[in-house]
């Protein structure tokens, strides 16, 4: 299978968008590369970078001062996060995501789990994933375990399946699947990706939520994934993931 270093190869020589070889590098998403280029942090051969341009490996690529190189092999982790990291790849931020697993090469997270959350999350030097698994037309799946602080009710489970307007995010929940597990606990899979989504839809419905974890993303599972550990992604794991995304 050719990296995606190579596939641009055999493109010849008519180079790629800056914001998606910093993002090819390791260095963050696409969105976020765009932001470090609006703020002057880029630079290419010894020039303020701007946006759309268009770059060649060969040439001489800064970001904060630090040279870029692309890295050809393909990484994706599954991370077990613990409570208390943040999902963010600046890591001037405390108990960021990038401090906290140690890998050896840049790699970044792909999309969030808030810091009172634990539960599986996948990092990337990979620019070509981030983008359609971060869509929100595409209806992903992404599965969850949760505990709230009092007994669960038929109707809090038909509220929650339905969809709810989130009035703090000015939104509507797309309709969830959602089954009681416990007394207090309830398994729920959802189809986006909204601001602690979950725990705004427990706050509308009287809830507050004691624990959560994320135990899927799309084709991927927790496993038996030790909090705080990561691996890598199989082969048969990406192959599936590419099927997804097509």
């Amino acid at each position: 299978m050719k990296t995606l270093y190579q596939k641009e190869q055999l493109k010849g020589e008519n180079g790629i968008r800056l914001n998606k070889y910093i993002s090819d590098c390791g260095v963050c998403s696409r969105r976020q590369a765009d932001k470090l280029i609006e703020e002057g942090r880029v630079s290419v051969d010894g020039e303020q970078a701007v946006m759309g341009m268009q770059v060649m490996p060969s040439q001489d690529i800064l970001v904060d001062g630090v040279r870029l190189k692309r890295e050809e092999e393909r990484i994706v982790l599954l991370y077990n996060k613990p409570v208390g990291v943040e999902c963010t790849a600046n890591r001037a931020v405390k108990d960021n995501i990038i401090d906290a697993v140690g890998y050896s090469k840049r790699i970044y997270p792909i999309g969030r789990l808030d810091k009172n959350s634990e539960g599986l999350i996948l990092l990337t030097n990979d620019g070509e994933l981030v983008n359609p698994m971060m869509k929100g037309c595409s209806c992903h799946e992404k599965e969850y375990h949760v505990a709230v602080n009092k007994p669960i009710t038929t109707h809090f489970l038909e509220k929650m399946a339905g969809g709810i307007y989130l009035r703090e995010l000015e939104k509507t929940t797309r309709p969830c699947k959602i089954f009681q597990t416990g007394n207090c606990t309830f398994q729920i899979i959802l189809t986006q990706g909204l601001n602690r989504q979950i725990r705004r839809m427990c706050k509308e419905c009287g809830y507050s939520v004691s624990s959560l974890k994320r135990v899927r993303v799309m084709n991927f599972q927790l496993g038996r994934l030790k909090v705080g550990e990561y691996r890598m992604a199989n082969e048969q794991e990406l192959r599936r993931l590419y099927e997804l995304l097509k």
